[in-house]
């Protein structure tokens, strides 16, 4: 703690109003929040910042858990630390592809050829899509998404994120590409990224495969149906199923190995009802004698689970849902009978649903169905931004190993876990949950268009199929590439799907593929590699708990799999936002709250602080009561800031040599100790507990120590004047940096009333500054003061008197008098006592006795 003396040009009367606009510009010309990469690794604290789905609005939950992050990222930052701290937009997959569509009302559709000159419709109707080309669709995507990145920006800005602007990236962008296209050539190149024609969870609205942690299970009301198969000898066998659709589809029917009812069927096969195909019967493990009857139909495919068994069974393929969710024009093999073909052609383009009314009539006309349908509700899997139940077909598609079908790479993704520090540290359970149960590697193709294509060409035969297991694929120095709108090395365009020509992958890569790169994109992986080596691995992950399964775990795939590290050391887990009712938010509820409103009712710090009073990791309700606190916390440091200095008046001296009232050192002392713990609070994540700590000291400070020694402090002439003049300037030079994480405007404000600039820019308060101003000091002097002058207060109030009323005599007895009695002199001015007596007993409790002025009669 330096000697200094300021001058103080405080305003007039202190104002809330326009405050962010001001520091915003003042913050953005004078670069405070750039980082310096001139710092070596060691003096970095780097921030992997969640990049934002730019389609459509910001909602109160991004405001809270960006706000958590910048907290961070300003204490690293006054605590000696060359912050990166970049921001990102994740501008590509599915929702952007439907904002556009219903935005332009337009619709992509690959085989209508480029419109150089394509407007899109003056009122764009959601229900009458214009078809356009697939190039002239990327135009709007990118269009769009430009447009809302700006509003993004504008509402981060008015937040106070303290994120450097210079360093953007967009997830469909040149570099973003570029490093998505690098790392899975190198992926396919160590063999970690294959191509396989394989079932695949299907969303037959977006007409898209789906990965496995995308799904979701909802309640949906369904019913068992009863069918009987048939032995040969005519003998039924009932079998129940929620899915009679699929009749035509049963491959075999499948029983517990130890059910002793069907221990005679187990290498025989029965006959299916309506259609008349001799399936096996085989014995599984995960077949459930207590469902049911016990036996089952396998059909390929109704779930998860009849894929398991079709594959480890080795059996037939019958599908008959296509892409669109209809039943397919083509019967399958096996429906060899008259009246299996024209059982068949009687769903022929059939919704699923449809397919499900139509098969139970079948049923009842040949007598197979079993009584009634038996109404049940179950869940039912579903892509997370779907609208109908997933279907599994066989398609062909990319994968990387993600230690779903290897157990050592799945030990060594479990060890990374274990590397990683978790805030709170019970959320890494999930993460090891999501692991250990990985059924299959990661499926990261998209039946999309507005993504990152996939850098691969096929090479087309003499008869024009294609050979997908001699991919053509382009050199690093090329990238990146669009394989639907450029050739191949040794290619021309007119040869594009022609015999002996090429093809181009169709395909574009899962966001989480690209947004699975993060670290490496915003850090210049292989495009700067200066700014790579001060900030990779990085130090912090902020992010929802939701995404743990798919953005958190796949980034740690690919930075396992390309830089055999973690990609950051640390991260942190937000908890959920909650609406009144104590209900989730989100969208699909349609509960959700967009921040503006809120930023211009209560200002941004007033936001922040409701948001920095959830606690990583804990559901916290979206509360306007919270806001309207944190407006008067904000309202009150800039009185209290403006108090302090026209009492100092002409001396803004903060020598601690000054200090050498009992109380004056017994605040600094508690001011130490709040420092301390406020910092460890921080080192830990605990935000919340840091400014709990900061704001509990701060009403003390302006409810207790100001109105104890302003008295004094005015005295001029005096030493005791002094050193209450010096310990409240030094104790607001705090406040102004302990608050600067939370209420940047206001800590802001109030420091460039008597300070050069910016409080962000200045070091973080160290206990020891305080410490050694306060001497000896005991807190306990000012927590025993303060709870005698509350006392003298809580009698003049029930006495109904003025706070300025004066008292005759003050008696404080207890064991704790010898604190109080430091501060005799503070106590008497502060309460207006004109006696005050001291009387030491063995009682804990402290007493104090007014002796109120005779009332006027």
């Amino acid at each position: 703690m330096t000697n200094r003396s300021h001058s103080f040009r405080m305003p007039d009367k202190p104002s809330l109003d326009g405050i962010e606009a001001k520091w915003v510009d003042v913050w953005d010309e004078s670069g405070v929040y750039h980082f310096d990469r001139t710092r070596s690794r060691e003096d970095v604290y780097s921030i992997d910042t969640p990049p934002p789905t730019v389609s459509g609005s910001l909602h109160i939950g991004h405001v809270f858990s960006y706000t958590h992050t910048d907290t961070v990222a300003r204490f690293q930052r006054m605590s000696g630390k060359a912050v990166f701290y970049p921001m990102g937009w994740d501008d590509n997959g599915l929702p952007t592809e439907r904002r556009v569509q219903n935005y332009y009302g337009v619709r992509c559709d690959p085989s209508i050829p480029y419109d150089p000159d394509f407007r899109p419709p003056e009122k764009p109707d959601p229900k009458r899509q214009v078809p356009v080309s697939r190039r002239n669709f990327i135009e709007l995507c990118d269009e769009l998404t430009v447009e809302d990145e700006k509003v993004f920006e504008s509402i981060w800005r008015r937040l106070g994120l303290s994120v450097d602007w210079r360093h953007t990236y967009a997830t469909i962008d040149d570099n973003s590409r570029a490093a998505a296209q690098r790392a899975f050539l190198r992926n396919l190149a160590r063999g970690e990224a294959y191509m396989a024609e394989a079932p695949t969870l299907w969303d037959v609205t977006f007409r898209t495969a789906v990965a496995q942690a995308e799904l979701e299970d909802r309640e949906r009301p369904s019913a068992y149906h009863r069918l009987a198969f048939h032995r040969p000898d005519g003998t039924p066998v009932h079998i129940e199923t929620t899915r009679p659709e699929l009749l035509a589809a049963c491959v075999a029917l499948v029983a517990h190995p130890d059910d002793e009812r069907y221990q005679d069927l187990f290498g025989t096969t029965v006959r299916t009802p309506v259609f008349g195909v001799q399936v096996p019967v085989r014995p599984h493990r995960l077949a459930d004698p207590e469902k049911g009857s016990g036996i089952a139909m396998i059909c390929t495919f109704g779930d998860i689970t009849d894929v398991t068994w079709w594959r480890e069974l080795q059996l037939e393929t019958r599908p008959i849902i296509g892409w669109d969710g209809r039943i397919m024009a083509e019967a399958p093999k096996g429906l060899d009978s008259e009246r299996g073909r024209e059982a068949y052609a009687r769903l022929v383009g059939a919704t699923v649903h449809t397919a499900r009314e139509r098969t139970v009539e079948l049923l009842r006309e040949s007598g197979d169905l079993v009584g009634e349908p038996t109404p049940i509700t179950h869940p039912v899997k579903f892509y997370e931004k779907g609208d109908k139940p997933l279907e599994i077909v066989t398609t062909r598609q990319w994968y990387i190993r993600n230690g779903g079908r290897d157990a050592q790479l799945r030990e060594a993704l479990l060890g990374r876990g274990r590397q990683l520090a978790w805030h709170p540290e019970h959320m890494r359970s999930r993460y090891e949950n999501w692991v250990s149960g990985l059924t299959g590697d990661w499926l990261i193709s998209r039946q999309r268009f507005f993504g990152v294509p996939f850098p691969v060409w096929y090479p087309l035969d003499s008869e024009g199929n294609p050979r997908y297991d001699e991919p053509i694929v382009p050199g690093e120095d090329q990238l990146p590439v669009d394989p639907s709108s450029q050739a191949p090395e040794g290619y021309t365009e007119d040869r594009r799907g022609q015999a002996g020509g090429f093809i181009g992958d169709p395909d574009v890569m899962d966001t989480w593929a690209t947004s699975s790169l993060t670290p490496q994109i915003a850090s210049g992986w292989e495009r700067d590699p200066d700014l790579f080596e001060r900030v990779f691995p990085m130090d912090y992950r902020p992010q929802g708990q939701d995404i743990i399964r798919t953005w958190l775990f796949s980034t740690v795939v690919r930075a396992h799999l390309e830089n055999g590290t973690l990609p950051w050391s640390t991260t942190g887990i937000s908890g959920w936002i909650l609406d009144p009712d104590r209900k989730k938010m989100s969208k699909s509820k349609g509960n959700v709250v967009t921040p503006i409103a809120l930023l211009e009712k209560y200002g941004s710090d007033a936001v922040r602080y409701w948001a920095a009073s959830g606690r990583l990791g804990t559901d916290t309700a979206m509360d306007e009561g919270q806001m309207k606190v944190g407006r008067r916390l904000s309202i009150k440091i800039l009185n209290a800031s403006k108090f302090v200095m026209s009492v100092a008046g002409g001396d803004a001296s903060t020598d601690p040599a000054r200090i050498t009232e009992p109380l004056d050192r017994a605040m600094l002392a508690a001011l130490a100790d709040v420092v301390e713990e406020a910092t460890a609070a921080f080192a830990a994540y605990d935000h919340t507990r840091a400014l709990e700590r900061t704001e509990r000291f701060f009403w003390d400070f302006c409810d207790d120590y100001l109105e104890l020694v302003k008295a004094r402090a005015y005295d001029a002439s005096s030493a005791e004047g002094a050193s209450a003049r010096s310990a409240l300037l030094i104790a607001l030079g705090a406040l102004h940096r302990l608050f600067a994480p939370f209420v940047p405007f206001v800590a802001e404000e109030a420091w460039s009333w008597w300070r050069e600039g910016s409080v962000h820019a200045q070091p973080w308060p160290e206990a020891a500054e305080y410490r050694a101003a306060a001497a000896d000091g005991d807190p306990a002097v000012l927590a025993v003061t303060a709870e005698v002058l509350r006392a003298v207060r809580k009698a003049k109030s029930e006495a109904k008197l003025s706070m300025r009323a004066e008292v005759e005599h003050v008696r404080v007895s207890g064991k704790r008098v010898g604190a109080a009695r430091a501060a005799a002199g503070d106590i008497a001015a502060a309460g207006r006592a004109a006696g005050i007596d001291f009387e030491a007993t063995d009682e804990a409790e402290l007493t104090v006795g007014v002796t109120l002025p005779d009332p006027v009669g």
